[in-house]
């Protein structure tokens, strides 16, 4: 009971771990946001990239970085842990946000007006289609720093879909938080970035899957011919 305890806990502080880096680069995404047009917007998403980078070589749990391999990985475990790390990237981006608010007010102004952009300017279908662009842009970026070693997908990908105005669950989560915005519009909202996030990182697995499964049946095809 006590080594399921300790698993259950390492999952969420990795999860926790991943949501307090996402807060970093989300707080210097913020500090740019609306200093100077449209520089500070460009720079804070290219900084922002710091955030996936040393999530990626520390392997800390980032949902929107693990959903594209749960048709990979989907045995009763793998799933648990993901939603572990979930609630993890949760916490550390509610407490990461509240916190820096606090400690520099202006970030707190900025988040206010993003997220105020967001919530009126976004009908839900919206913002559904803008959470899938960025889940399949988060997958890739991940899955080229996983299987095949390099950073470029994160320093490519990321600031693609800041610049492109896709939307990120768990950063959305920090700047939320960061702002005090608290209703259930804005939990709405969060949870639709989660499925439009959730979406878009299986939409490539899952081609491929599918893919795969064609060739192999064609392959069979032939050997009984």
């Amino acid at each position: 009971m006590k080594e399921k305890l300790l698993d259950i806990a390492k999952k969420i502080i990795d999860g926790f771990l991943a949501g307090m880096l996402i807060s970093i680069g989300g707080a210097v995404f913020l500090a740019c946001y609306l200093e100077g047009p449209p520089i500070g917007k460009y720079v804070g998403g290219l900084f922002f990239c710091t955030a996936l980078f040393c999530i990626c070589v520390k392997g800390y749990a980032l949902y929107t970085g693990r959903i594209g391999y749960v048709l990979e990985k989907h045995s009763k475990e793998d799933i648990s842990s993901m939603l572990l790390g979930l609630l993890g990237n949760f916490i550390g981006t509610v407490a990461c946000g509240y916190l820096i608010a606090l400690a520099i007010p202006s970030i707190k102004e900025n988040a206010i007006a993003l997220c105020n952009g967001k919530l009126e300017s976004q009908a839900l279908w919206q913002t559904l289609i803008r959470a899938f662009f960025c889940g399949i842009l988060v997958f890739l970026a991940v899955d080229l720093y996983k299987n095949h070693k390099t950073p470029l997908g994160v320093f490519f990908c990321i600031p693609a879909f800041i610049f492109s105005g896709y939307e990120h669950s768990i950063a959305d989560m920090f700047y939320f938080a960061a702002s005090g915005l608290a209703s259930w519009e804005t939990f709405g909202f969060i949870w639709i970035v989660i499925l439009g996030n959730s979406v878009g990182g299986l939409f490539i697995p899952l081609l491929k899957l599918v893919g795969a499964k064609k060739t192999e049946n064609g392959e069979n095809a032939v050997e009984h011919d």
